[in-house]
């Protein structure tokens, strides 16, 4: 078990899902307090107790709807109750909505920015006076449809709330800069799980969407909860990445080198290389992201 986040507070939204249980025991494996919670309650009650059977230390909130301010609220209640404050909030949660313009009914569309934007919103408002008095990280869950579309994805509402979490996501980088607050967002392409499952029972459509990959396979839940650390690194000492989306279109590279290798993530840092970059003493400054 490594210590980069020993002791740190990670709160870790969407924990009975695939990739928040892969980002649940990452996070413990580094060491991290873990706080989770999720709609779906027995999967998150089993996520909590895969970490602790791994030796880690977890908490967990189910069923909590996330979309509903006073439920994020009680979440951070939770949380500080537990374990006295808030080092990391991930904001990984979310249910997307897929349909064409033509199709998508005006309670569709606000179930949608619900679901997707608004709890994104509302809990890392609840988190932000704890995240400032520990000058703390929040990582934001984007998709790579927030800056590209596809012909096979019918993802109108998805792609308009995904790149309005990149959005919020440089906003609140400059908003949390003067606090010592950073945040980023990770953009995953198509990834293995639960929420998946029923689009890849097609074959057809899987097959041409695993071809505009460069490793020719999907991603994997394991493969973006690795990438998560490295946005954390600097609240144990490490490097500076602030107001960035990290990206992970070809499932293939290596955030510290850039290397594409079967088996890794790679991460194309908007406005960077990639690399943590040594401290700044300079809080205030904030790197914008620039779509590459």
């Amino acid at each position: 078990m490594s210590d980069r986040l020993a002791g740190k507070i990670c709160v870790i939204t969407g924990t009975g899902g695939a990739m928040g249980r892969a980002t649940a025991l990452t996070f413990a494996r580094e060491g991290a307090l873990i706080v989770g919670c999720d709609v779906a309650v027995e999967a998150a009650e089993e996520t909590a107790e895969l970490v602790r059977a791994a030796g880690g230390e977890m908490v967990s909130l189910q069923p909590c709807r996330l979309s509903d301010s006073a439920e994020c609220e009680r979440l951070v209640e939770f949380a500080t109750d537990r374990f006295g404050g808030i080092d990391v909030l991930f904001n990984l949660a979310g249910r997307a909505y897929f349909d064409r313009l033509e199709d998508i009914s005006d309670a569709d569309w606000d179930s949608a920015r619900r679901d997707e934007v608004d709890l994104v919103f509302y809990l890392t408002r609840a988190a932000w006076p704890w995240l400032k008095a520990g000058h703390g990280v929040v990582v934001n869950m984007a998709s790579l449809n927030g800056s590209l579309s596809f012909k096979q994805i019918p993802s109108l509402s998805h792609t308009a709330n995904k790149a309005a979490v990149i959005g919020m996501t440089r906003q609140l980088a400059l908003e949390g800069s003067e606090h010592g607050i950073r945040v980023n967002s990770i953009s995953p392409g198509l990834i293995e799980s639960k929420a998946t499952e029923a689009q890849l029972a097609d074959a057809e459509w899987t097959g041409a969407m695993v071809g505009r990959t460069l490793l020719g396979r999907l991603g994997r839940p394991e493969e973006v909860a690795n990438v998560e650390p490295e946005l954390l690194f600097e609240i144990s000492g490490g490097g500076d990445i602030d107001g960035m989306a990290a990206q992970s279109p070809c499932h293939g590279g290596d955030i510290e080198t850039g290397k594409v290798e079967p088996g890794h993530t790679r991460c194309l840092f908007q406005g960077g290389n990639g690399r943590p970059r040594p401290r700044s003493p300079r809080r205030d400054r904030v790197r914008p992201a620039v779509c590459p």
